[in-house]
C-alpha cells in the first residue's frame, strides 16, 4: 500500500471555493437512517471544497431519509430512488446516477473531515496514474467490543486480506473515490443484484486489471461502529465477505488476477475478459 501525500497540497487547492479543478459527485445510499444522513449532510455542507453534487440514493426508506436529504443545506443535493433492497443495489444506482469527474462515496453514518474532498481532488490532481483512491475510519462511537472487532477484525483483515488477493489496496465502502471512467468500465460486471454481495469489494475485484488503487493513510473518515455493537451484525459482515469472495472462485482467484496485472504492466495480450491469453 502506498501513502502519506502531501496534506498542505489539498489546503492550498480549497484555499479559495473557486479553485476546482475536478467536478465532485458525492453519492450516499440510505435505507432509514434520517438521523445520520443529517448529520453527514452537515459535514459535507462544511467542506472547504465542496462537492459539486450529492446523490443520496434512497433505499426504500420509510422514514424522513428523503425528506432530510431534499432539505440539506448542502449544495447541489440530488434525491434519487432506488426501490430493489440491497446496498449495491442502491449504490450503483448512486454511482449511474452521479455526474462528476470524480465520483466519492460515503456511507449515511460517514462524518468527514472539512478538508476531505479538498484532499480527494488533490490527489488525483497531483497523481494523475492514480485511478481510485480510497482510506480508513476511525469510529466515533460504539462499545469497546464494537471498537476492537470493527478496527482489528473487520477494517484491518479486510484491507490486509484482500490488498493480498487483489494485488492493490481493496475500496473501502464508507470512504474511497473514483473517476468516473472506472465506474464506467466496471458496471456491467459488478453483482448489483445481490443483497449478500459486500458491494466496495465486489467492485474491487471487478475493477480492470490496469486500473491503480491508492491506499492514503490521512484521508480518514469517521464511521460509525453500530454494525459491530452485536455479534450477529458483526457475524452478519462477515458472512456478506466470504459469500463475495466464493461468488468469484475460481474465475477471480488470486493467481489470475496478479497474472492479469502483470500481463497489463508488461503489455502482453490479454483475453476480453482481462485475463492473459
Amino acid at each position: 500500500m502506498s501513502g502519506g501525500s502531501d496534506r498542505s497540497v489539498g489546503r492550498r487547492i480549497a484555499s479559495g471555493r473557486e479553485s476546482r479543478v475536478l467536478k465532485v459527485s458525492v453519492v450516499i445510499p440510505a435505507r432509514n437512517d434520517a438521523p445520520m444522513l443529517e448529520r453527514a449532510l452537515q459535514h459535507l455542507a462544511s467542506q472547504l471544497r465542496p462537492a459539486d453534487e450529492i446523490v443520496v440514493v434512497d433505499n426504500g426508506s420509510t422514514d424522513d431519509t428523503a425528506a432530510v436529504a431534499r432539505a440539506s443545506q448542502a449544495a447541489g443535493v440530488v434525491v434519487v430512488d432506488e426501490p430493489v433492497p440491497g446496498i449495491w443495489s442502491a449504490s450503483s444506482t448512486g454511482y449511474d446516477a452521479a455526474t462528476g469527474d470524480i465520483i466519492v462515496r460515503i456511507d449515511a453514518d460517514s462524518r468527514p473531515p472539512v478538508d476531505w474532498l479538498a484532499h480527494i481532488e488533490a490527489i488525483f490532481v497531483t497523481m494523475p496514474e492514480v485511478d481510485a483512491v480510497t482510506g480508513p475510519g476511525e469510529f466515533y462511537d460504539g462499545s469497546a467490543i464494537a471498537t476492537l472487532l470493527g478496527r482489528n477484525l473487520y477494517l484491518g483483515g479486510y484491507f490486509w486480506s484482500m490488498s493480498l488477493w487483489l494485488g492493490q489496496p481493496p475500496l473501502f465502502g464508507s470512504n474511497f473515490a473514483m473517476r468516473r471512467e472506472v465506474w464506467a468500465d466496471a458496471r456491467g460486471r459488478v453483482h448489483r443484484t445481490d443483497p449478500r454481495i459486500h458491494d466496495d469489494l465486489d467492485l474491487s475485484i471487478h475493477l480492470a486489471p490496469g486500473t491503480r488503487v491508492h491506499y492514503e493513510d490521512t484521508l480518514a473518515v469517521g464511521i460509525s461502529g453500530r454494525p459491530f455493537a452485536s455479534w450477529s451484525g458483526f457475524g452478519r459482515r462477515i458472512d456478506w465477505a466470504f459469500h463475495t469472495i466464493g461468488a468469484h472462485l475460481p474465475e477471480e482467484a488470486p493467481w489470475r488476477r496478479r497474472a492479469a496485472r502483470r500481463a497489463v504492466e508488461h503489455h502482453d495480450p490479454i483475453e476480453p475478459d482481462g485475463f492473459p491469453v
